[in-house]
C-alpha cells in the first residue's frame, strides 16, 4: 500500500491546472483522470475563454491545451498566451485525436509546447507526463525564487559593503579630527604653560617684596608697635606665604604634574580652622556663624584642598540673605566606603536643575550687579575634586539655602577629637 504524506498533499493541492477543450465531456475526463492526484482543476471550453481566465489568473502549473477548438485552434491561443511576459513560464502540453506529423509538431513546438498527448487519452501516461512537468515547473519556481534570494541577498550585502565604506572613510576623516584636534590641544596647553609660568614669576615677585618688608618692619619696630598693628603685620606675612605656596601648588596644577608625592595625609579640623581664619574679614563683616564638627584627615594635596574649602565658604558667605544672619555648618560622615564632608548654609540657594551647571566655568547664576565673582570658583573645586578622585554635588532649593556634598576616599581611621565651634569668628 503506498504511504501519502502531509506534506505531498499539500504541495499537490497548490499545484493549478488549467485545462482547454471546446467539448465538456474531454474536459471532465482530464478531471476525473487526475482528480486522485489532487490537483486544482479550472477548465476553459475555449481558447477565448482560456485568455480570460489568465487575464486574472497566472498562477498555473501547466496548461492542458486541445488543439483542434472552432474559433481559435491551440497553436493560436498558446502564441497568444506566450506575448505576455508573466505566463512565458508556463509550460503547455497538446492534446490531439490526430498524428499532427512533424511539421505540424514542429509549430506546435516553436509556439512553445512542451510535448504532445493523443487521444484517446491513456490516463497513466498523461498523470506521469503532468507529473513530470509538475516537478519540473515547481524545480523551476524554485530555482528562480532561490536566484531572487540571492540578487536580494546581494543588494544587501552591496548596500552593506557601502555602508561600511562610508563608516570607514567617516571614521577617518574623524581620526584626523581628532589628530588635527590633538595637535591644536598640545599647541594650547603649551601656551598655557608658558602663560602660567610668566603670570607665577611675576605675580612671586610682589609677593617676595611684601614678604620681606613685612619681615623688615616687625623686627625693626617690634618694641614700638602695639599689638593690633603686630598682629596685622604677623597675619600679613602668613597670607603672603600660603598665597606663595599656593601659586606654586597652582602652577603645578596647571601643568599637570602632580604625582603621588604631592599627597599627603591631611587633617581636615584643622585645615578648616586655618581657613576660617583667613575669611575671619569676611565672616565679621557679614556676622556669620560657621559651626565645624570633627572632620576626618583625607589623602590630598594640601593647597588644593585648602582653595577648595576656602572657595566653598566663600560662597557661602557671599550668597546669603540680606535679612539674615548666615548660619554655615560643617560635618562629615562616611558613606558606602567614602568621607562625605557637607557644608550647609542658610542663603539664598538655587533651582535644583542648576546643580550640575554651577559647576561649568564662567557658569553664573546671578549678574554681576547682584554679586561679585568670575564664575570660575566651582569649576576649579570640581577640578580639584576630581584630581583626588572624589566627587562633588550640590542640593539646594530657591530661598532655603545649599548643600555643598563632597565625597573622598576614606584614608585611614580617624582620630576623634572635640567638636570645635566658631561662632561669629574676630
Amino acid at each position: 500500500m503506498e504511504v501519502v504524506r502531509k506534506e505531498d498533499l499539500s504541495e499537490k493541492s497548490l499545484v493549478k491546472i488549467l485545462a482547454v477543450d471546446d467539448r465538456e465531456d474531454n474536459l471532465l475526463s482530464i478531471e476525473t483522470i487526475l482528480e486522485q492526484e489532487s490537483y486544482t482543476i479550472v477548465k476553459a471550453t475555449s481558447g477565448r475563454a482560456a485568455l480570460k481566465i489568465l487575464l486574472q489568473q497566472q498562477d498555473f502549473t501547466l496548461i492542458l491545451m486541445d488543439v483542434q477548438m472552432p474559433d481559435m485552434n491551440g497553436f493560436e491561443t498558446a502564441s497568444l498566451i506566450y506575448e505576455r511576459e508573466k505566463l512565458r513560464q508556463i509550460p503547455i502540453i497538446f492534446i490531439t485525436a490526430h498524428n499532427q506529423g512533424e511539421e505540424r509538431m514542429f509549430e506546435g513546438y516553436k509556439m512553445g509546447g512542451v510535448d504532445f498527448i493523443y487521444k484517446p487519452i491513456n490516463p497513466e501516461l498523461l498523470r506521469y507526463k503532468v507529473s513530470v512537468f509538475v516537478e519540473l515547473y515547481q524545480k523551476t519556481n524554485a530555482l528562480l525564487n532561490h536566484e531572487r534570494k540571492l540578487v536580494a541577498a546581494n543588494r544587501k550585502l552591496e548596500q552593506e559593503v557601502e555602508e561600511r565604506r562610508l563608516k570607514e572613510e567617516k571614521i577617518r576623516l574623524l581620526n584626523e579630527q581628532l589628530l588635527e584636534n590633538n595637535t591644536q590641544l598640545k599647541n594650547t596647553i603649551e601656551e598655557l604653560d608658558r602663560f602660567a609660568y610668566v603670570a607665577s614669576h611675576d605675580l612671586q615677585e610682589p609677593l617676595r617684596k611684601i614678604l620681606v618688608f613685612s619681615d623688615k618692619l616687625q623686627t625693626k619696630y617690634k618694641d614700638s608697635l602695639d599689638s593690633e598693628v603686630s598682629q596685622s603685620l604677623e597675619k600679613i606675612s602668613k597670607a603672603s606665604a600660603r598665597m606663595q605656596s599656593l601659586i606654586n601648588d597652582l602652577l603645578k596644577f596647571s601643568r599637570e604634574t602632580t604625582v603621588s608625592e604631592d599627597f599627603v595625609s591631611i587633617p581636615l579640623s584643622q585645615l578648616l580652622q586655618d581657613v576660617i581664619t583667613d575669611l575671619e574679614i569676611d565672616i565679621e563683616k557679614s556676622s556669620a556663624q560657621v559651626q565645624l564638627h570633627t572632620l576626618p584627615e583625607v589623602w590630598g594635596i594640601p593647597s588644593l584642598i585648602r582653595q577648595l574649602f576656602q572657595n566653598l565658604l566663600s560662597n557661602a558667605i557671599k550668597f546669603r540673605k540680606k535679612d539674615e544672619t548666615p548660619q554655615i555648618l560643617i560635618y562629615s560622615e562616611t558613606w558606602n566606603g567614602l568621607n562625605r564632608i557637607i557644608i550647609q548654609d542658610n542663603g539664598i540657594g538655587f533651582d535644583q536643575k542648576y546643580s550640575e551647571e554651577i559647576f561649568m566655568v564662567f557658569k553664573r547664576l546671578h549678574s554681576y550687579h547682584e554679586f561679585e565673582g568670575s564664575g570660575v570658583g566651582l569649576s576649579i573645586c570640581k577640578k580639584i575634586i576630581d584630581r583626588h578622585s572624589g566627587a562633588i554635588k550640590a542640593e539646594s532649593k530657591i530661598g532655603e539655602g545649599s548643600r555643598f556634598i563632597i565625597e573622598l576616599p576614606v584614608f585611614k581611621l580617624q582620630t576623634q577629637l572635640p567638636d570645635l565651634k566658631v561662632v561669629k569668628v574676630v
